[in-house]
């Protein structure tokens, strides 16, 4: 991609969001660690500093090296960087008096600064650091104040440099997309040219230069990412192209064949394979959710193994990997301070001969649907929720038996067509049963029970890197969990989970 904009990212929870209200803006940007960026960076147009859970007075304060950068690309410095920037040239940071979290108002803007054009006098904006500017940097030249703070915004003279201290990309800094824009495309002047069109025609002519006349296989999941990901491939490498659909055994219920029937027509190679027992062997006495995971991945490569052998000279293995997923599985303190491992991201075994290729790999969910809609899927498809890689296998807390599978996925069919009939399911970003592993004490009649319980989970989100749960209508609740508990045999009792991302995660392992 050309026109980059590099995000640094020094730990913050708000630096995916930055990316997102980049990617709004139809300019295409990248994240890497602030230690490990690009050493060419001649592609890039501009470089954001993003904030971070460190003090930059703190002795494990992440120091940047910006000698390619300052002075010679356009940068803004969001909250940490504002004040690494301050405090590292000739500025002064130091602890606030109180903690400086939540909403505030610009009380103060300079006039005439591009940076705040079309910005509101008393904008709100969102603070949160516990240091603050005291002491602008060399050249500095204050933009912007607060009530509390300031040095709120500021420029540093003889640089196209901007520094701001509060949060543009989150929700509460209202006007927070404007002054993102007039920092990239006013001030920067980068091209605002990243459409779903440009990003298929960019990537079919890319992987047709990559992949040649070689042979490719995609493990297809039925979900939008490895869907999109094949129509691409299909687009650029046509016959070449060998979609393989393994059924694992933790499926929805009857997906396995459902998926099937719904490839059919879309002029794709498909084949199915069963290889559930080889997964419930794999799967057997195992309860840590990193062990489950990983088992699930080498298994599946194993699959993959075994059916690639049967492609004559296949060279590629192609999947649908996702930004988020990259970001997640890669920090700036790295793979040990991941949250949890994706089995779709990262290398394969030395036995495994195939090169990775994954053509969305640079995509957020939303940007994967716009892509998938200009490739003309159908909307009904594109709009399915996510499911994830290992399935229901991280739904069902504890270890793996058919009869816990069985009973997850009643429950799961249950709640699922219950929000379709109630014209809910488009209103969810994402759904899903979880089996608990305690029972519960219950009355069914005049017996007494002691039976499964299952959280239903419902959130709403843009890429998963956020989530909050679904205000779902009692009504509805009530029914679904009457329905379960009458409907599937070994459930009594029905919990609906109220917690949002950050701090849970949308999955309970």
């Amino acid at each position: 991609m050309q026109h980059n904009v590099l995000i640094l990212d020094f730990g913050s929870q708000y630096t995916q969001l930055i990316a997102r209200r980049v990617r709004e803006l139809n300019i295409f940007c990248e994240i890497f660690p602030y230690n490990n960026f690009p050493s060419d960076l001649s592609s890039y147009k501009a470089v954001i500093l993003g904030g971070s859970p460190f003090s930059v007075r703190g002795e494990d304060a992440p120091h940047p090296d910006l000698s390619q950068i300052r002075g010679k690309l356009p940068m803004l410095a969001v909250c940490y960087g504002a004040q690494y920037l301050s405090h590292f040239s000739g500025g002064e940071v130091a602890a606030s008096n109180t903690r400086e979290y939540g909403r505030a108002n610009l009380s103060y803007i300079k006039e005439d600064e591009v940076f705040f054009e079309g910005v509101s006098p008393n904008s709100q904006v969102w603070m949160s650091h516990s240091d603050s500017i005291k002491t602008l940097p060399t050249n500095g030249v204050k933009l912007a104040s607060t009530h509390d703070v300031e040095f709120a915004a500021y420029k540093i003279e003889g640089e196209t440099t901007y520094a701001i201290q509060y949060h543009p990309e989150v929700y509460h800094s209202t006007e927070g997309k404007q002054m993102l824009e007039n920092f990239l495309v006013k001030i920067a002047q980068v091209p605002q040219n990243f459409t779903p069109n440009a990003f298929v025609e960019e990537i079919v002519a890319e992987m047709q230069e990559k992949i040649g006349n070689d042979k490719v296989v995609l493990g297809l999941s039925g979900g939008v990412d490895s869907t999109v990901a094949a129509v691409l491939l299909n687009k650029a490498i046509g016959k070449n192209l060998y979609c393989i659909f393994v059924n694992n055994g933790l499926l929805r219920k009857n997906e396995f064949q459902s998926v099937l029937d719904q490839y059919e027509g879309m002029g794709l190679n498909v084949k199915g394979v069963d290889a559930s027992q080889r997964f419930y062997d794999a799967l057997a006495g195992v309860t840590d959710p990193e062990l489950k995971r990983k088992a699930i991945g080498n298994a599946f490569i194993e699959v993959f193994d075994d059916e690639s052998h049967q492609i004559e000279d296949v060279t590629w293995l192609a999947q649908g990997t996702i930004y988020p997923d990259v970001i997640e599985s890669v920090s700036v303190k790295g793979p040990s301070a991941t949250i949890k491992s994706h089995h779709n991201v990262g290398g394969l075994p030395d036995y495994m001969k195939l090169k990775v290729v994954e053509p969305l790999r640079m995509l957020f969910k939303d940007e994967v649907r716009r892509v998938g809609a200009t490739l003309g899927i159908d909307p009904e498809l594109l709009g399915r929720h996510p499911f994830p890689g290992p399935g229901l296998s991280i739904r069902i807390l504890g270890d793996i038996t058919l009869e816990k599978v069985q009973i997850l996925q009643d429950v799961d069919k249950v709640f699922i067509d219950g929000l379709k009939s109630w014209g809910l399911y488009d209103k969810v970003w994402q759904a899903g049963a979880i089996l608990l592993p305690v029972n519960s004490v219950g009355v069914m009649g005049d017996e007494r029970t002691y039976e499964k319980v299952v959280a239903l989970r419902a959130v709403e989100s843009t890429d998963g890197m956020t989530a909050d749960w679904v205000h779902l209508p009692y009504d509805f609740l009530m029914k679904v969990s009457n329905d379960i508990i009458n409907k599937v045999k070994g459930v009594n009792r029905v919990v609906y989970d109220i917690s949002s991302k950050p701090p849970a995660t949308i999955e309970w392992e």
